[in-house]
């Protein structure tokens, strides 16, 4: 029997080699795909900041509106120092339409952050131009290999990216020009100004303080709140349409803290940014923030408005100087909306019209409103219901109150 049982195991083996022997024969009967190189990549995920202030939808823009300048760099390496609102300006005759070129750009998980060392290079997809961005901090590195007896040649690229904190980006606009922003503009009702507890007096009777100066607090306090920004009184801002009360400007001075309740309590300037007077209010701290990342867009209707105010200034501003205009969220205005300011044109005299034309009493003829010129790009960086600021990002003349704004 155990002749019989290795006869058996004997002939089962050799129907499985004779097997396999047909199933390799076969094999080299098929076609041979071509050796091509093979390329594996470790997947990298980058960091995806998303935008404080951009739209969940963009509204549809028409290809023909994004127009590309003649003389646009066909690469730029960017640099510290620079801004997003410049480089823009080097490549497109409208910079607020830089969202539409990166949108359909796949390689960037955050399109409206840039780093200095980025390459940027202009290329044109299906007949639309696309910014391309080459990571300057992405480092590849090749480990190529070739086998002995000929076979395929396999290449490994390995990406390494390093998160940057937002804080490294490109700015929209200067830091220098983002310190305006921390004077933390505020409209309030006048109610609002009358019942705010105010500066009664101080220690030494200062006048005018400082920071770490001694203050006495007149009016009903929170007694919840130890912490309060101080406030002056700025500028009645008016509709000049209508002439009605928008609210009252008031600008921020510093921030005080409250260290004992009473009639009056007393407390102490904490920083001060300009001087503190006699008669200022104390408010709660306006906890909302002033981002240093937007996202510049047309706003999506037709607003017409007029400068009401200009931001510490006297008669003008210009380049990144702030001022007030008569619109607001009510309007439809948000927060990164673009607006064009435009000086009103002159009356000019016709020395030139004949002197029949005044004797058939034509008189009216003889006086000729100049068109509006435009003098400069807003971008809106805080609003409330009626009104809005806005920093100038571009200015070819001065910009004065009464002129007018308007989606360019």
């Amino acid at each position: 029997m155990y002749i019989r049982a290795l006869r058996t195991q004997i002939g089962l083996l050799t129907l499985l080699i004779g097997a396999t022997f047909i199933n390799m024969a076969c094999s080299t009967n098929k076609p041979q795909p071509e050796p091509v190189d093979q390329v594996q990549t470790e997947s990298v995920v980058a960091e995806d900041v998303h935008h404080p202030f951009a739209p969940e939808e963009s509204a549809p823009v028409a290809a023909e509106a994004v127009q590309i300048k003649a003389d646009y760099p066909q690469q730029y390496i960017v640099k510290k120092g620079d801004t997003l609102w410049d480089i823009t300006a080097m490549f497109l005759q409208d910079p607020w339409y830089w969202p539409e070129i990166w949108q359909r750009n796949p390689q960037v998980a955050n399109p409206h952050l840039i780093y200095p060392g980025d390459i940027l290079t202009l290329i044109y997809v299906n007949g639309k131009p696309q910014i391309q961005v080459n990571k300057g901090d992405e480092v590849i590195r090749q480990a190529t290999t070739q086998k002995s007896d000929g076979g395929l040649q396999v290449v490994k690229l390995s990406p390494n990216i390093h998160r940057k904190s937002l804080d490294e980006a490109i700015p929209l606009i200067p830091n220098d020009a983002i310190r305006q922003f921390i004077t933390r503009p505020r409209v309030i009702t006048k109610r609002e100004w009358e019942e705010a507890p105010y500066i009664v007096g101080s220690d030494d009777a200062h006048l005018i303080l400082g920071a770490d100066n001694k203050i006495y607090v007149r009016g009903e306090l929170d007694k919840e709140r130890v912490r309060y920004s101080v406030f002056r009184k700025g500028n009645e801002l008016h509709d000049p349409e209508t002439g009605k009360l928008l609210g009252y400007e008031v600008i921020y001075a510093g921030d005080a803290r409250i260290n004992s309740f009473g009639s009056p309590s007393s407390g102490e300037l904490i920083t001060t940014n300009r001087e503190v007077l006699i008669g200022d209010r104390l408010m709660s701290v306006d906890k909302s923030s002033i981002d240093r990342v937007y996202y510049p867009r047309l706003p999506k209707s037709d607003i017409s408005g007029q400068v009401i105010s200009l931001f510490d200034a006297i008669s003008s501003i210009a380049k990144y100087q702030v001022g007030v205009i008569n619109r607001g969220t009510e309007n439809g205005l948000e927060v990164g909306h673009i607006l064009a300011t435009y000086q009103k044109g002159e009356m000019a005299r016709d020395r030139f019209l004949s002197t029949k034309k005044i004797a058939r009493g034509e008189e009216h003829k003889l006086m000729v409103q100049l068109p509006d010129e435009r003098s400069g790009l807003m971008m809106v960086f805080k609003t409330f219901d009626h009104v809005s600021y806005g920093l100038i990002l571009e200015s070819t003349r001065v910009i004065r109150k009464n002129d007018t704004v308007k989606r360019p």
